[in-house]
């Protein structure tokens, strides 16, 4: 069989080799003598000859048990993740604990459109995995804090998001104002200790991309939006349930340089799908989500990318990113001292 290398779903068409079989019910025109010794023939020989046909057909097919062993979904990504026209690597595996993992890239020339921040607009551009910022313990601790808060609304499709800066809460197929829509309860719903870990786990995570990109960390603003992400396989109702396209940061959010994940859960064990893909010329680079691994890039096109849907589980993450410019910087959220 054969079937085009893009689009949404690939199918194959039956190959049509030889002369074609008479049709059910149909009287042979064989002559008896050939019926004769076709069916004296030797077992040994028909099986042969059918080896030799499938051969053939995989021949002819160019490669169709490949293809049907790639049937790609909906997002054009076959199940494995592999795309048609490329091949991923694994970056970092669940199963790997990476002290540190960095990839450099060269600097696209995204920055060159933005005011240039001398010590701290990226010059050396790149990727890293990290297991050691964050403890594993701290991580389900954060993930509560998601939980407790996402329980209050939720997107009908299968992405919702919780910002503690803002306020905004997936409520449907809209957003709400978390703050405002309750009110002084929000002390019932979040404590101190949250925020504090929060800030502690946001400042340590800024420090590490400061050492790897050999900028000094006070020159970083947090800047927004800094978020929450749980994601199912519930269908997108909204474009907003949309995450898996690719984008590029710095092209979204302008004033994004450095851009970090956290991840909640873990890939494989929580939920199917949505590894994080670096979408590169030569290949993909795929980071699987393990619960306290922080993965942080440059924002620039130099590090183009997207999530696989998920395909069953929740996958949850927060997005935590930073500024060069300090009028773009926010400050930490807090119970008394939030930023609407």
């Amino acid at each position: 069989c054969s079937a085009p290398n893009r689009g949404p779903r690939a199918r194959c068409s039956p190959v049509s080799v030889g002369p074609a079989l008479p049709a059910h019910g149909a009287r042979s025109v064989l002559p008896r003598s050939a019926k004769k010794g076709r069916s004296q023939q030797d077992p040994r020989a028909r099986w042969l000859k059918a080896a030799i046909l499938l051969l053939f057909l995989c021949a002819a097919a160019g490669g169709g048990l490949v293809v049907w062993s790639r049937v790609r979904t909906q997002d054009g990504i076959p199940e494995g993740g592999i795309p048609a026209d490329g091949v991923t690597e694994v970056l970092a595996h669940r199963s790997d604990t990476l002290q540190d993992k960095f990839v450099e890239v060269p600097c696209s020339e995204d920055y060159e459109s933005h005011r240039r921040f001398a010590g701290c607009t990226p010059r050396k551009c790149g990727r890293g995995v990290t297991d050691a910022v964050i403890t594993r313990e701290e991580a389900e601790r954060i993930r509560r804090i998601a939980e407790r808060g996402l329980s209050l609304g939720g997107s009908d499709g299968g992405a919702s998001i919780l910002d503690l800066h803002s306020g905004a809460l997936s409520l449907g197929k809209h957003f709400v104002n978390l703050y405002r829509y309750f009110g002084d309860k929000i002390q019932d719903i979040f404590t101190e200790e949250d925020f504090a870990l929060y800030r502690d786990v946001r400042q340590r995570i800024q420090q590490r991309i400061a050492q790897v990109f050999g900028i000094s960390s006070s020159a970083l603003y947090l800047t927004k939006p800094t978020f929450f992400s749980r994601m199912n396989s519930t269908g997108a109702k909204t474009t907003h349930d949309e995450y898996w396209h690719p984008h590029v940061d710095k092209v979204t959010y302008g004033s994004f340089d450095y851009t970090s994940l956290l991840y909640l859960s873990d890939y494989s064990k929580d939920f199917g799908g949505g590894r994080f893909v670096f979408m590169d010329a030569d290949s993909n680079k795929t980071v699987e989500p393990r619960a306290g691994r922080v993965s942080f890039f440059t924002s620039g096109s130099e590090n183009l990318h997207r999530v696989e849907r998920v395909q069953w589980g929740t996958r949850f993450a927060i997005t935590i990113s930073f500024s060069c410019d300090p009028q773009h910087g926010i400050g930490d959220p807090g119970v008394t001292g939030h930023h609407p």
